[in-house]
């Protein structure tokens, strides 16, 4: 079969297609012809030897597929040869087969394309987790995302709008921010023009928020604990804006705020297998109905990783890049 390799650590120049042999489908396994990818920061972060993959975990990029069932491993009774799958996975996506744990597949809904299905898992996943599970918005409250315009983002300020919340989005560009209006936030914020501080402040009448979804990290530590109002909650699901931020621990005691931490990548079969439950609970009938949408920005051909990595590099995407194989 083909896949993306990695030749070494590096940039977007190091990915290759080769080939490789085929997997086999073990106890409790499908084998998934696989049709399309979802890209995602983490992959960017392996490219450059930054963020290997789990012991015992393909080391193949890519963390969301969607694809068909090529073969099923033994105790598989829910899905047949054939079936429309997609799901998470914790590598192996940037190939055409790969094995997933069958637990953790969900079927393809009739009216949603490959490329549609492969952009929604990391995307509704971890954004219905932190929103929600980790969260805990409720209905009137004020929340604050960034990186409003990534597959994350796009998914979680639906999400939180449909809930009845106030929703703050911050992006890179006037266009990012209209587009997060559009997806149901009551402000979007051009943080190149504006601190969002003050679009906080705006929104609230100065009380602040009751969450804040962050996806940035330690450029935005201090603004995010002046944003939050007393009891709020911090979300921090990813660190493209650094890893060590000098803390003012003294206004986390004074707002009584919980700083809560998540990564999807490295939980437990059982826990993954939660959330998709979850998911296929909570979402995927909003899914199907149209209600929700999963963004697609782009879709590549399979031989253009390349610029794909490029793309979501310069931050150029607006929703999820997708490849095509």
């Amino acid at each position: 079969m083909r896949c993306v390799t990695v030749r070494e650590p590096g940039g977007p120049e190091v990915l290759e297609i080769a080939d490789v042999l085929e997997p086999a489908a073990g106890r409790g396994q499908l084998l998934v012809r696989n049709f399309a990818a979802g890209l995602n920061r983490a992959d960017l972060l392996e490219r450059r030897g930054l963020y290997p993959p789990p012991a015992g975990e393909s080391d193949i990029l890519g963390l969301e597929f969607a694809g068909e069932v090529a073969a099923v491993g033994e105790g598989i009774e829910s899905f047949a040869r054939g079936d429309r799958v997609f799901g998470l996975c914790a590598g192996g996506a940037y190939a055409e087969l790969l094995l997933v744990d069958a637990s953790l597949a969900v079927p393809i809904p009739s009216n949603m394309s490959y490329e549609s299905a492969a952009a929604v898992p990391e995307a509704f996943y971890t954004a219905e987790d932190g929103v929600f599970s980790l969260g805990e918005l409720a209905e009137g409250e004020a929340v604050l995302i960034h990186a409003g315009a990534s597959g994350v983002g796009t998914a979680a300020i639906q999400l939180a709008a449909a809930a009845g919340a106030r929703v703050i989005a911050t992006a890179g560009t006037a266009e990012k921010a209209a587009r997060c209006e559009e997806l149901g936030a009551a402000l979007g914020v051009n943080y190149r023009e504006r601190d969002f501080t003050e679009a906080v402040d705006e929104l609230t009448g100065g009380a602040g928020v009751d969450l804040v979804l962050d996806l940035v990290g330690a450029s935005y530590w201090d603004r995010n604990i002046a944003s939050l109002r007393v009891r709020g909650r911090l979300v921090l699901l990813g660190l493209v804006g650094g890893t060590r931020a000098e803390a003012d621990l003294g206004a986390v005691l004074r707002k009584r705020l919980r700083i809560i931490g998540s990564v999807m990548r490295s939980r437990s079969i059982e826990e993954k297998c939660e959330v998709t439950a979850r998911f296929r609970e909570r979402i995927l009938p909003r899914l199907e109905s149209g209600e929700l949408k999963a963004v697609v920005d782009s879709i590549l051909p399979f031989e253009e990783v390349r610029d794909a990595h490029i793309r979501m590099e310069e931050n150029l995407n607006i929703g999820k890049i997708i490849l095509r194989l």
